[in-house]
């Protein structure tokens, strides 16, 4: 194996124990906090309001300028909407709502102006 090799292997497992006890902190340290109420208020009011910014934000770059120009934003939008309404299954809705966009965008159909 050669120098380079070796150095991008130990670059990608310091990164990846990096990442992993990064995510792995919070539940250790928490684990016995499970049910104290600032972490149950959070639990149910953090994930609708990241969400909500998420949404906002992804609208904000919106061209409203022609209709063409915004019209797979507002059709894969409404289609998201419309199953999580129905099925209020999150992975489903917006897996749906991502291939519908990139479906009309690389389509052609309803590519951006």
């Amino acid at each position: 194996m050669s120098d380079a090799t070796l150095h991008l292997w130990s670059v990608i497992l310091v990164m990846a124990a990096a990442t992993f006890a990064t995510r792995l902190t919070p539940f250790v340290l928490l684990q016995h906090r499970a049910d104290h109420p600032l972490l149950l208020y959070l639990g149910r009011y953090m994930p609708p309001a990241v969400m909500t910014l998420l949404v906002l934000y992804s609208l904000l770059g919106m061209d409203i300028s022609s209709l063409r120009a915004g019209l797979p934003v507002l059709i894969a939008g409404g289609l998201t909407l419309g199953i999580h309404s129905w099925l209020r299954h999150p992975l489903l809705s917006i897996f749906s709502g991502t291939g519908c966009y990139m479906l009309l965008i690389q389509s052609g159909l309803l590519a951006p102006a």
